[in-house]
């Protein structure tokens, strides 16, 4: 693993989420795996740490989280957006080197066989919440967090510090027609109270 990557504790995963970036989903199953660009998920709770992601029934992905009863939640950055385009525009139905095409390279830790991006800032790996009828309905997916990891240049003690790193690391946040936008900088309000 790359020496950046630092363990985040649970009850803090959802904080890598909570600044509603583009993600990056990715899963195995039966030998295959694959990568996809999500613009809608976010957080759900904090203890256990759960999220919600959006998986359409015509992606590839999808079944392969089916399958497995995993998915992984990434956070590309800001080095990372034509990959990220990429992922979200290539299917691996039409093109079987997709993830060749779009410049992914995966590792994986320990462990868990779910396959997780290179280069990302970072990763939160889930348990799907088998929730039958939202999923067929609405094609959202429910996953417990069961480990996450951070990039420690751009996430130490618990918080984000994109303005204190590399503006490279920082998240994108999807509009549409292939535009994104990075993360701004910090403004911070007086809460009264210590984070």
């Amino acid at each position: 693993m790359n020496e950046h990557i630092v363990p985040v504790a649970l009850e803090k995963a959802y904080r890598l989420l909570n600044h509603g970036p583009t993600v990056l989903v990715s899963a195995t199953h039966e030998g295959i795996d694959n990568v996809m660009s999500a613009a809608w998920s976010c957080a759900l709770d904090f203890s256990p740490p759960k999220v919600t992601v959006v998986l359409d029934k015509a992606t590839r992905t999808r079944a392969l989280v089916e399958g497995s009863g995993y998915f992984a939640l990434q956070v590309p950055n800001l080095g990372q957006v034509q990959l990220t385009y990429d992922a979200g525009n290539i299917s691996l139905a039409d093109a079987p080197d997709k993830l060749k095409q779009c410049g992914i390279e995966l590792f994986r830790v320990e462990g868990r066989d779910t396959p997780l991006v290179s280069g990302c800032s970072a990763w939160l790996i889930c348990k799907v919440i088998p929730e039958p009828h939202i999923q067929q309905t609405y094609d959202l997916f429910i996953g417990e967090v069961v480990g996450a990891w951070a990039d420690g240049r751009v996430f130490r003690n618990g918080h984000w510090e994109f303005d204190k790193a590399d503006p490279r690391l920082r998240s994108l946040h999807y509009v549409a027609g292939g535009q994104f936008y990075a993360i701004g900088e910090s403004a911070l309000a007086d809460t009264g109270k210590a984070t």
